[in-house]
């Protein structure tokens, strides 16, 4: 049995996912990927072998992807996200037209045909604004756990409005919220809608379709993720580990470089 890795070095995690030559996923690992990158891939790459029950040598082929991706060693090949996340959600999902990923500091909306092949992409690299690192900023001034987030979400009985999605701008007007009595579940609430506002517009620049799939970490907060199907009026297709998504597609393309 010959046996692939991909590896996604992110802004938040590094994630590693071993598949084996028939495409079925063997292992996978997330971890946080901290201030030196290159302990992180090892990191991941080592607790995805461990959990595969397999050594470095049963590898025959690594891609990597991500903003890490150079740092990986003894790669095959580097592929850009964007490839890594369409050919991941397209292999776990044949149908899905549309990927939204809103990951640690960006955010894309991604159009695919089949195989999850790219046709068209959007994207928010300028700022944190709606990412994953804007929700931990925000979680941290409402003194909640970052998991928290979407059932307080939906808890909510009053949708406040947010004027602003710059994550500075927004953590001092939720800091002002609080002062003025509101309550958290309404903040989150507000919070989510706008997110969910600023993604849609990403979708909305490569065309919205019938088959939709998150990934990225913030597909876990079900807060972003009802809002942004309200407005699109379906539901979408979640893995069950969205944030492995990309480091899949990675490990798919190691599979078809290797054969």
């Amino acid at each position: 049995m010959e046996y692939f890795a991909g590896i996604d070095i992110g802004s938040l995690t590094c994630d590693a996912v071993i598949i084996d030559e028939s495409a079925e996923i063997v292992s996978w690992a997330v971890v946080p990927t901290g201030a030196h990158a290159r302990n992180s891939i090892e990191k991941a790459y080592g607790s995805a072998l461990g959990g595969a029950g397999l050594d470095q040598g049963r590898i025959r082929g690594i891609v990597s992807t991500g903003y890490g991706r150079e740092q990986v060693a003894d790669r095959l090949n580097s592929v850009t996200e964007i490839s890594c996340y369409g050919r991941g959600a397209g292999f776990l999902f044949p149908d899905t037209r549309l990927v939204l990923d809103i990951g640690g500091q960006d955010s894309k909306a991604i159009r695919i045909g089949e195989r999850g092949r790219v046709v068209d992409f959007a994207m928010n690299d300028k700022c944190a604004a709606g990412t994953g690192r804007f929700f931990e900023v925000m979680a941290r001034a409402l003194e909640i756990e970052l998991d928290d987030l979407g059932r307080l979400a939906s808890q909510s009985t009053w949708e406040l409005g947010i004027s602003s999605i710059c994550t500075v701008f927004a953590e001092s007007e939720v800091v002002s919220l609080v002062a003025r009595g509101e309550s958290v579940e309404d903040i989150v609430a507000g919070l989510c809608t706008a997110v969910a506002e600023r993604t849609l517009s990403l979708a909305r620049r490569v065309g919205i379709s019938p088959q939709v799939t998150m990934a990225g970490g913030v597909a876990k907060n079900q807060g972003v993720v009802r809002e942004i199907e309200d407005r699109i009026g379906h539901r979408f297709n979640i893995p069950e580990e969205p944030q492995i998504v990309g480091a899949l597609g990675a490990a798919l393309f190691a599979r078809e470089a290797a054969v």
